[in-house]
């Protein structure tokens, strides 16, 4: 176990803030969590991944934990369905190319995604119409109240988009370790727009193909400091669309229609709408190439840039369509 105090946390997240906790806790196992003095440590507690989902408005107070149980192990029981144990400090892309590499199918389209496993168990992260949800069948965590182990079915983490039980309980529950229910029969997802008529051969194949659009339109967090989408695509009522179509003058608006009759729009189109694309606050701005994603553009920006880019965004997005843009990226204060 590693435990340090004023740790400086800038490569602890991705947006590279500059910033420092009054104490780092990182684990390797369970017992390590068990045996910890945990009334020793300064409030308030943070469990964090790789910090690629966060953004620290400033110095944290309390105590900052991470995992460092990584580990990949298929569950061989001679049939289609491949159960896969993951530890939750494994790099979630990390999981995604060995699945790929071994034929296995079912987390091909989540390629790419930076963070790790545990967090994405918390965010549910979806990208080209696959969410974690899909493909996991239960969830191990320790419990910071009654300090001991507990475990969810898929169904009793409450999924939702970017939502999961998780969130709703405050930090109580450190997630150390996922099922993942994947395929050795062939079974690709290539309804979202840009997978059609890809090469759907194998897992591997459809990884590569989901890798090269990703990095057409995101930038590389090893490059430029981002939190990826920062913004969740709003879900409105077929009232609130229609004047959506009233403001967009005429122009088409992509959309999504979901179940219940709501209607999912890319924040991205309403973002690029409202003029803001490479729009700048002090070393912030929105990338050029996605204006979903906020880029820490000269590598020195502060977390009131952020936050005041932010600010304009959904205040622009407000005046001009009425809807109120919900960030995606969890802000830790």
């Amino acid at each position: 176990m590693r435990i340090e105090h004023n740790f400086d946390l800038s490569s602890l997240n991705t947006f590279r803030m500059k910033v420092r906790c009054a104490c780092y806790v990182e684990y390797d196992s369970v017992d390590e969590l068990t045996a910890l003095d945990w009334d020793s440590l300064p409030r308030p507690l943070k469990h964090i991944g790789a910090g690629s989902n966060l953004l620290f408005t400033g110095d944290f107070p309390g105590t900052v934990l991470h995992s460092a149980i990584r580990y990949i192990k298929y569950v061989d029981l001679g049939l289609d369905e491949v159960p896969v144990m993951v530890g939750a400090g494994t790099t979630w892309d990390e999981v995604v190319e060995n699945t790929c590499r071994n034929g296995i199918w079912g987390a091909e389209n989540l390629s790419l995604i930076p963070g790790e496993t545990g967090a994405a168990a918390v965010q549910n992260i979806g990208a080209y119409g696959v969410e974690f949800k899909d493909i996991v069948s239960g969830v191990v965590c320790f419990d910071l109240i009654e300090k001991r182990k507990c475990k969810f079915t898929t169904a009793e983490c409450r999924y939702g988009y970017r939502e999961s039980m998780f969130k709703e309980a405050d930090g109580r529950y450190i997630v150390t370790s996922v099922l993942l229910r994947l395929s050795r029969k062939p079974r690709p997802r290539l309804e979202y727009k840009g997978l059609e008529g890809i090469d759907a051969s194998s897992p591997a194949s459809v990884r590569e193909a989901v890798i090269k659009i990703r990095r057409t339109k995101l930038p590389d967090p090893a490059e430029k400091g981002s939190a990826g989408s920062f913004f969740k695509n709003p879900v409105v009522s077929a009232l609130e669309f229609a004047r959506i179509i009233d403001a967009a003058g005429g122009e088409t608006v992509p959309h999504y229609i979901l179940d219940g009759g709501f209607i999912k729009v890319p924040a991205a189109w309403l973002i690029d709408r409202c003029g803001f694309k490479g729009e700048r606050e002090g070393g912030a701005a929105v990338y050029e190439k996605q204006p979903l994603v906020i880029v820490n553009d000269s590598g020195d920006a502060s977390p009131a840039d952020i936050l005041e880019l932010e600010r304009r965004i959904v205040a622009g997005v407000r005046e001009r369509f009425g809807v109120s843009l919900q960030p995606e990226v969890e802000h830790i204060i």
